[in-house]
């Protein structure tokens, strides 16, 4: 429990104050009382106005910026505001005498209090620390050399370089220094961002074994050279030296866990640390740099520290094959480090102090071995990460494989889609890229060759995306090939499903589920409009239908229609979901058949549906492509970078107007 020097808790400390302020309130009245009524009993026929009753106002922890004669200068809850320093005395020249305190205040958090409108006192908390963040919630922080310090209730956050902000613990960079803390009462106060380096390690959530939750019962750990286990309280660390292949295992009950966190360090900076009881489709995974183990109520979490470029070593092969060009390679491992480095920004993981974890909610991560050509790659792009043009780190999402065309990041529907202006709906095609490339970019009209086979219709590739929102266009682009495309010889280009039967207890469950992650993307036609309602039932299907496609002709809105229902469902993923039967074979274009239990390749498909009598019993989905169909498309980086493209011109082509820097440099 954090005490006090009078032995009080945190709670008491806050009744005290709490008392302590009534009282002054309390005092403050029962004067100005005391002094209306004498003037009341005095005043005989004279006039004699009511007593001034001041108003005082306290700003706790604000940020103090200037310190001048004419008074304060504060950033407070994101705004600057400029004070005057209140009257303290005036002489009988009528000379007015002002409050100032110490000019060290500046640059400081402080406590403001104001008395109609004037600063009065000015009480700077100085008492700071500063140590590596290990992890962070809404109610502490764990430092490094300090342990776990609660915040209060009042803290504030500044951001002090480039431009001044406020932030909170959820901005902390999770592994490094680089924020000071101010102390009071053993409590968080204040948090000073007070810097902004290049980062250069990432810390990683191991899952458990087959990536079946985050909690490890009890992890079983070696390595290949000898090494040290760090653990104890930071006022009594202990070292225990152990020799290369000797074993330790660790539960929630283990001697080492004297304090919640242990630390397993090898020797030399090349060494590999073996998690003997983890499985992945290599094997006994073995990871380069240190480990972190995290005793919880849970279980024990298990946290590797390593070098980003290393990182990235055992995530490129675990998300493209190693076998792909060396350019499309190289354009993966730019992809892999700017979403990482926007997670070492912005960590996934902030109450145990992990960037991200190792499956695939973010990059799968040693689930394959370490290829030479991928580390090849990631050693030739080394520091290299994609910017947009106003200098934010890009959103460089990626699929497997286009249908010749991509889509936006409105698939998503979030609010932050409509800002990423650089994930645009282009032509995946030979032409396309070959005008955009001789152009120097994508503002001229580009209008590719090729011709679709079979007599389809010829695109124009400047406003592909939408036109093909039409259902008519978009199913005449679908239901042929364009010989000019990337990824013509692909199994995933084209493809078709068909459900011979449509189970609609199954259809139910699933809009039950999508209805329970997302309320406002299952919506049900009631009273002249779609509302947000519960289904409770699935009738006969009538009809179902695509009503409204995204750019690149990407399945939008999808409605099913029954006896007394009209549903609509939202978004690319619901689709996916809601038309997939959990039974059917998707059947690629080559002829081989693929299991898809739970969700659709994509949702670049027309729908034809079967009746008998006037209800739809079955359908037929002619599509195209794998993936969410926004970024990169891998197997058309694999064929550009087959074409002759560079990484940095494949990477520009998906990712419009950005541009490639390295963080090192």
């Amino acid at each position: 429990m954090n005490q006090n020097k009078w032995g009080l808790n945190k709670s008491q400390r806050m009744q005290l104050k709490a008392f302590i302020c009534l009282l002054g309130v309390l005092l403050l009245v029962i004067l100005l009382l005391g002094k209306l009524i004498f003037m009341l009993i005095h005043r005989g026929d004279k006039e004699i106005p009511l007593p001034h009753i001041p108003i005082v106002r306290v700003f706790p922890n604000v940020w103090v910026m200037e310190m001048g004669d004419g008074g304060l200068t504060i950033f407070r809850d994101g705004q600057r505001e400029e004070y005057p320093w209140a009257v303290t005395a005036v002489d009988e020249e009528g000379r007015e005498s002002f409050y100032r305190p110490d000019a060290s205040a500046r640059e400081q958090v402080a406590d403001v209090i104001l008395v109609d409108g004037c600063v009065s006192l000015l009480r700077p908390k100085t008492d700071k620390i500063n140590g590596k963040i290990l992890s962070a919630d809404s109610s502490g922080v764990e430092v490094e050399g300090y342990g776990r310090l609660p915040l209060a209730a009042d803290y504030r956050g500044y951001r002090l370089y480039d431009s001044l902000e406020m932030c909170t613990v959820r901005d902390l960079f999770f592994g490094y220094n680089f924020t000071d803390l101010c102390v009071e009462n053993g409590e968080i106060c204040g948090v000073l961002m007070a810097k902004e380096e290049a980062m250069e390690y990432i810390r990683v959530l191991i899952k458990a074994s087959d990536y079946e939750g985050n909690f490890h019962e009890r992890p079983v750990l070696a390595c290949n050279v000898d090494y040290t286990v760090i653990y104890g309280s930071y006022e009594d660390l202990k070292q225990e030296r152990h020799s290369a292949g000797e074993e330790l295992s660790f539960d929630s009950d283990s001697g080492y866990f004297e304090s919640d966190r242990i630390k397993i360090v090898p020797d030399v900076l090349t060494g590999r640390i073996t998690l003997k009881n983890c499985g992945r489709s290599q094997g006994t995974p073995s990871y380069r740099g240190q480990m972190e183990l995290l005793r919880t109520d849970k279980g024990i979490v298990v946290i590797n520290e390593v070098l980003m470029e290393e990182y990235l070593y055992s995530v490129v092969p675990s998300e493209m094959p190693s076998r792909y060009p060396s350019e499309a390679l190289k354009a993966q491992a730019v992809c892999a480090r700017t979403y990482a480095y926007a997670h070492m920004q912005y960590a996934g993981y902030p109450q145990y102090g992990a960037h991200v974890d190792d499956s695939t909610s973010y990059q799968v991560y040693n689930n394959i071995l370490e290829q030479e050509s991928t580390t090849t790659a990631a050693k030739d792009t080394y520091g290299q990460l994609l910017f947009t043009q106003e200098g934010d780190l890009a959103g460089t999402y990626y699929y497997s494989t286009s249908c010749g065309v991509g889509s936006d990041a409105t698939v998503w529907k979030t609010q932050e889609a409509a800002e990423l202006t650089y994930l645009k709906a282009k032509p995946l095609n030979k032409t396309a890229m070959k005008e955009e490339i001789s152009q120097g970019g994508t503002d001229g009209e580009i209008v590719p060759a090729g011709n679709m086979q079979g007599g389809g219709l010829p695109i124009d590739a400047s406003g592909l995306g939408e036109r093909l929102r039409e259902e008519e266009v978009f199913a005449a682009f679908i239901s042929t090939v364009n010989e000019d495309d990337f990824e013509l010889n692909e199994g995933w280009y084209r493809w078709t499903y068909e459900v011979e039967e449509i189970d609609r207890e199954h259809m139910l469950e699933v809009l039950q589920k999508r209805y329970t992650a997302n309320s406002r993307l299952v919506l049900t036609w009631k009273d002249g409009e779609y509302v947000s309602e519960e289904i409770d039932r699935l009738d006969d299907i009538k009809d179902i239908y695509i009503e409204s496609r995204g750019s690149g002709g990407v399945a939008d809105e999808l409605v099913i229609e029954t006896q007394s229902q009209k549903i609509k469902v939202i978004s690319e993923h619901n689709i996916r979901y809601v038309l997939n039967d959990g039974k059917a074979a998707v059947v690629r274009r080559s002829g081989g058949k693929v299991s898809c239990p739970t969700l659709l390749p994509s949702a670049f498909f027309i729908i034809e549906t079967g009746r008998e009598g006037e209800n739809v019993v079955k359908y037929v989905l002619t599509g195209g492509g794998y993936g969410h169909g926004v970024g990169m498309s891998q197997n058309g980086a694999m064929e550009m970078a087959k074409a002759g493209y560079s990484s940095e011109e494949i990477l520009l082509y998906f990712y419009e107007d950005c541009a490639i820097e390295n963080i090192y440099e």
